[in-house]
């Protein structure tokens, strides 16, 4: 077996009994290993090319594997290595661009390649289904289209339900999986409706959907000077190169992505535009289909597993010119390849928390430069990465100043909460501008980002406080359902009615959104109170539901989490108050005043996008640090230099480079002994090059049942810092201390504290 990662394929046979000496398949398995398995073809004869997946034996196991490579000899003599059970595709799922991301993804962040390959493919694959999968489907009989389904529904109305949807859904009927979206108990229904010969059940073939005809395109309205200006830097330039299109909320950004979707699709090539989550997605998708007049295929966690794998298949054969996903829709094969969109590129969640570590933003920079072509990266409020390479000249920088049309930018205020009453999280100040808005027919948002009803439940006697059993973190009230949660583990309980300690009766400390929304239907009965946060929009398509109707201005008074604050148009907002500002202002974590900076000004950007000026009102207990001026003075601008400036004289990134090894085990002993031994390895293999902190334990130690450490490298060279993680990995991962934890390696953390 060999730990290659980069062997040169030979050109592949199709059928190896015709050469004398048949290569050694090199294949990626979805396990924890850095290295490819080497694999002699099946005994029918057939040689896998590149790309394909096959089943081999591992260990006492039949896994599916990927491919990757040809070999012509192994570090195992033949007579040793086992054979390929079975080759899974005709033709290679993964082209050869699309492996050299598979490889790219596993150097760069020092993962296994295996379980890089089973995350550029969709779940259906990676479980050896057929690319066209076989599926069950239900229809109704002949019988069932003359029968009485109104008498039926008096008798029996769950099988006068199910017999309507069927005879709906025409000859096909409707697959298993989706009906059982629908409706969850069909199958009772169904053996009762197959006793009467009015329902039957068939195979069929998932193929795919003939290409929608493209409809008819809606004109825009014409680009001010600045997305002119914007849109002509962008086309002067061939090949690959980044653009920061940095415009403020509302500046019509969208409108310079269209522009650059309709050229690059009438020339015939296919686009990528990736959104940092799902909420964005509806409303993207509405304008992409109303103004271009195609139909952009999907992928995201909301699909169900064949939506995904439809929308795969689109993109990969090239039926879909354009593609719309969020993080894991980077590796999505396309047949040629014109443009890459990242939209809010700021935002965190285009990096992968657990297991594969990646940031989808920088892999889809990665990839245009492999592939050559242009990307474009939006955002009102651009990371300070990217701000750097636009100052060292790698990427232009584009402006985006002013609001487009008529509508100007809101005006910020601040509300010192120790020198006004406040009441239930909400000042006299913030009150009476909410009911002046509403007078004025205005929507409001009120913005925080704590959800459930407090975060505390603490003791009216002794101070006591409820805390999680597996984490060491307070849970959090949810009073509806009468419940404690810990929104780290998932963990819930019964509300407490008295102190275990002394048996005084516990009462809610601070805000969330639930205790908000009640105070508001209290304080303006006659509003109507909407409010959209993960637990409001549990159901499946609920989150595009509430945003549909906030946006038809069905609700008077919003009140939400960072989920409002993500690109959503509300034509009728006039007014934001930001209820908590103090969240981030003394975070440990050296990005705290750029994050508290964009959670700021997009929040803020959804006031006044129309005709009438915005307002926003910060509350804070803090008016004298000095962050609030930088902020209302001199915008995001003043922030990200200062914050830049600091990095610079602390060597922090974008002036460094870190890498986070993270271990967590049911004994604190064990995490910070595998990372004891890392920093041992590191300090050998650095020569100096690197600074190591560390091991420490993480900021909430123990999480979900199991304590957490941490080991952080830093290193102004960034190649140095990765020849010392190539070689540590490998020697962790034989390690017997790495056999009691659960570890990891984390390239460009975003989260350290």
């Amino acid at each position: 077996m060999s730990n290659k990662l980069s062997e040169r394929p030979l050109k592949h046979c199709f059928y190896w009994k015709f050469v004398a000496n048949p290569p050694v398949l090199k294949v990626a398995i979805n396990v924890p290993l850095s290295r490819l398995f080497d694999y002699l073809p099946p005994a029918d004869g057939r040689c896998p090319p590149p790309g394909t997946r096959v089943r081999v034996p591992f260990g006492k196991q039949r896994l599916v594997g990927l491919v990757v490579a040809h070999a012509a000899d192994s570090e195992l003599p033949r007579n040793r290595i086992r054979r390929v059970l079975e080759v899974l595709d005709d033709a290679p799922l993964l082209g050869e661009v699309d492996l050299w991301l598979v490889r790219f993804t596993s150097d760069y962040y020092h993962h296994p390649v295996g379980e890089v390959a089973a995350a550029a493919i969709p779940a259906l694959l990676r479980q050896g289904r057929p690319r066209n999968p076989v599926l069950r489907h239900v229809a109704g009989t002949d019988a069932a289209r003359h029968f009485d389904i109104d008498a039926l529904a008096k008798k029996a109305p769950r099988q006068a339900e199910l017999l309507e949807v069927l005879l709906d859904a025409g000859g096909n009927g409707v697959d298993v999986e989706t009906l059982a979206e629908q409706i969850p108990t069909w199958r009772r229904s169904f053996r009762a409706l197959a006793g009467k010969a009015l329902v039957t059940e068939f195979v069929m073939r998932a193929d795919d959907p003939e290409p929608p005809t493209r409809g008819e395109a809606t004109a825009g309205p014409e680009l001010n000077g600045d997305q002119q200006a914007a849109l002509d830097e962008i086309r002067s330039t061939t090949g690959f190169h980044a653009s920061i299109l940095d415009g403020v909320t509302g500046s019509g950004k969208t409108e310079v992505y269209l522009h650059l979707i309709s050229e690059t699709i009438a020339s015939g090539r296919q686009v990528l535009v990736l959104v940092p989550e799902i909420g964005l997605t509806p409303q993207l998708v509405t304008r992409l289909r109303k103004r271009l007049g195609i139909e952009p295929a999907l992928l995201h966690s909301g699909l169900s597993d064949l939506e995904r794998l439809r929308s795969w298949r689109q993109a990969r054969n090239g039926d879909a010119r354009l593609v719309v996903g969020t993080r894991s829709a980077v590796f999505t094969p396309l047949q040629d390849a014109g443009l890459f969109i990242v939209d809010e590129e700021h935002d965190h969640s285009f990096k992968q928390q657990e297991g594969l570590r990646y940031s989808a933003r920088d892999l889809a920079i990665a990839r245009a430069k492999h592939l050559d072509i242009p990307i474009v990266l939006g955002s009102a409020t651009p990371t300070l990465e990217m701000l750097h390479h636009c100052e060292a000249g790698n990427y232009s920088h584009l402006r985006l100043p002013s609001r487009a049309g008529a509508a100007k930018p809101p005006k910020l205020r601040i509300v010192d909460l120790g020198r006004t009453a406040s009441s239930e999280g909400l000042s006299e100040l913030l009150a009476e501008a909410i009911s002046e808005h509403l007078a004025g027919s205005g929507q409001v948002l009120i913005f925080l980002n704590r959800r459930g009803f407090a975060p505390t439940l603490i003791c009216s006697g002794c101070g006591h406080v409820a805390e999680c059993s597996r984490c060491d973190s307070r849970m959090t009230v949810h009073a509806k359902d009468r419940r404690l949660r810990c929104h780290h583990c998932g963990s819930a309980r019964p509300l407490d009615e008295h102190c275990g300690e002394c048996g005084e009766a516990m009462r809610p400390l601070g805000e969330g959104t639930q205790r908000l929304e009640d105070a508001l239907v209290r304080r303006y009965p006659d509003s109507r109170v909407m409010r959209i946060d993960s637990d409001s929009t549990q159901r499946k398509g609920s989150m595009d539901e509430a945003l549909q109707r906030a946006t038809r201005g069905e609700a008077d008074i919003l009140v939400g989490t960072q989920m409002l604050s993500k690109g959503h148009h509300f034509p009728h907002l006039t007014l934001v108050g930001i209820v908590n500002a103090d969240q981030g202002l003394f975070g440990t974590d050296f990005r705290s005043d750029e994050r508290l900076a964009q959670s700021i000004i997009q929040v803020a950007g959804r006031a006044g996008r129309e005709s009438r000026v915005g307002e926003v009102i910060i509350q804070t207990a803090f008016p004298a640090h000095p962050f609030w001026p930088r902020l209302i003075e001199g915008g995001y601008e003043r922030v990200a230099q200062d914050a830049l400036e600091e990095r610079r004289s602390a060597s922090w990134p974008p002036f460094s480079r870190l890498a986070l090894l993270r271990s967590a085990a049911t004994r604190r002993s064990d995490a910070h002994a595998f990372l004891d031994v890392a920093a041992g390895v590191v300090a050998g293999l650095a020569r100096g090059r690197l600074r190591v902190l560390g091991p420490v334990d993480a900021p909430m130690a123990r999480r979900a049942g199991r304590y957490r450490a941490q080991l952080l490298l830093q290193s102004t060279d960034r190649r140095a810092l990765h020849e010392v993680l190539r070689e540590l990995r490998p020697m962790l991962e034989a390690d017997p201390a790495a056999r009691k934890v659960r570890w990891s390696i984390d390239v460009d953390p975003v989260e350290l504290f």
